[in-house]
């Protein structure tokens, strides 16, 4: 993943109402659920079908650190569907998104006025339709890049513009390295 699309991710996931399973035989019983079946568990997580059946059937309870960050990411990505849509829909058409950076901000603007990029934090409301962008983008496989420029592009209008009313003539605003990144609905 990447820091824009785990930012979003975790927004999103504070609007669950239930906590996930936690234990590796609990997810690994969730994911077969999910996807009708073991083999289908085993190819997603790159493991055997044996394996997986060892799992469901708490034969085995503590998998490798790699295959517990997998196990936990794949079931977070399926966990509360209709509450995850809710949250989305919400922060797209009426809630925004508010973003909370610590990052290195450059801008492109007109000779004669500072472009020099400085460290920023800055907490901003985004209004719902670059929460939408966000969110569209994200489920349409963006990169991190992308999501990156969506943002930079929100803040550049909301923060640094003020709606049109200042900094008319700033062109372009992006992150040139992040400290710190978090989104909430």
């Amino acid at each position: 993943m990447s820091v824009f699309g785990d930012g979003l991710e975790a927004a999103v996931q504070k609007a669950f109402t239930r906590p996930a399973p936690k234990s590796a035989p609990a997810q690994m019983r969730y994911l077969v659920k999910q996807l009708k079946g073991t083999k289908a568990v085993a190819q997603m997580l790159r493991i055997s079908q044996r394996t997986v059946e060892r799992y469901v059937k708490n034969q085995i309870k503590k998998p490798r650190p790699e295959l517990a960050a997998r196990l936990e990411r794949e079931v977070k990505k399926r966990w509360q569907p209709q509450i995850r849509a809710k949250a989305k829909a919400k922060a797209a058409s009426t809630g925004g998104i508010v973003i909370d950076t610590r990052a290195r901000m450059g801008y492109t603007a007109p000779i004669g006025s500072t472009d020099q990029d400085r460290i920023r934090h800055l907490t901003v409301a985004l209004p719902p339709q670059y929460a939408a962008r966000l969110f569209d983008a994200q489920e349409a496989g963006a990169t991190d890049t992308q999501l990156q420029q969506i943002a930079a592009e929100a803040l550049k209008e909301v923060y640094f513009q003020d709606g049109g009313h200042r900094a008319g003539s700033l062109e372009e605003v992006r992150f040139t390295d992040i400290e710190h990144l978090g989104f909430e609905l």
